[in-house]
């Protein structure tokens, strides 16, 4: 994936730069832009897609995790602001979510033009997340937190090495999700859209719609099969609905569908 500079916060798995629209997301704990590198190829040409990389992972893996969400916010605004020069709409899953919420709040105060839409995925709204200790516990504890919520590969947990290396920072992700309580001023004023998993034990309908706290703008649901990771095997489901909503002239174009992820 192309980075914007050595050292940076941003990648492009398939830069448009003529494109109309940036779609800038954010992964979750544990996660890197690769996350996120199999949606390019389905995303029509008007679609700019930048992945968010934190630290000490993937390509960073020799840089120190950030150590909470005020600096690793501060680190993205700042490397994203140059690159609003035209719409703009955040996607986050998980912690991301969180991540995004308050990114979207930073660059905002910094006088950035808002968000067309924040999308939501996989999370409670910021001030209904719990606390949570899962940082603080052994490995042991962590591993079957992740194996509760899926997403992470038995086989990597399995080798001593590597289960070391990534429990590192998927510590440090933890630690900074569990210690996150939303930032005080103002809520958003752009639409905001929930996506989820139905066997989610993360976050149901019932709390979902606990995101219209976040926003003055109109907040919408979507569920869709699956469990907390429920976006990787609908992954077509989902990036249709998020255009969709984005512009329905971006879904038309992005149909029909590569034979290949």
């Amino acid at each position: 994936m192309t980075a914007t500079a050595p050292g940076s916060w941003l990648r492009r798995p398939r830069p448009r730069p003529g494109a109309g629209l940036r779609l800038v997301c954010l992964p979750h704990a544990g996660g890197g832009a690769g996350a996120y590198r199999a949606w390019a190829p389905l995303l029509p040409d008007g679609v700019d897609l930048l992945c968010v990389q934190y630290p000490g992972r993937e390509d960073r893996f020799g840089e120190p995790p950030a150590q909470d969400m005020a600096e690793l916010v501060a680190a993205v605004a700042g490397e994203l602001a140059p690159l609003l020069d035209r719409p703009y709409a955040l996607f986050g899953h998980s912690m991301g979510s969180a991540v995004a919420y308050e990114l979207a709040r930073a660059l905002r105060g910094s006088g950035a033009p808002a968000p067309e839409r924040l999308f939501a995925s996989g999370r409670r709204a910021p001030a209904d997340a719990p606390a949570g200790r899962v940082h603080e516990g052994d490995d042991d504890a962590l591993v079957a937190e992740l194996l509760r919520l899926g997403g992470t590969e038995e086989e990597v947990l399995a080798d001593p090495g590597l289960r070391e290396a990534v429990l590192g920072y998927i510590r440090a992700d933890y630690r900074l999700v569990e210690r996150y309580r939303p930032f005080p001023g103002p809520v958003l004023d752009c639409p905001v859209s929930v996506f989820l998993g139905d066997a989610d034990p993360e976050v149901d309908t019932s709390n979902a719609g606990r995101w219209s706290a976040t926003t003055t703008g109109r907040v919408d649901v979507q569920v869709f099969p699956g469990d907390h990771f429920y976006l990787v095997p609908q992954r077509r489901a989902v990036l249709s609905a998020l255009l969709r909503r984005l512009d329905p002239a971006l879904a038309a174009a992005a149909s029909p569908w590569p034979s290949t992820p």
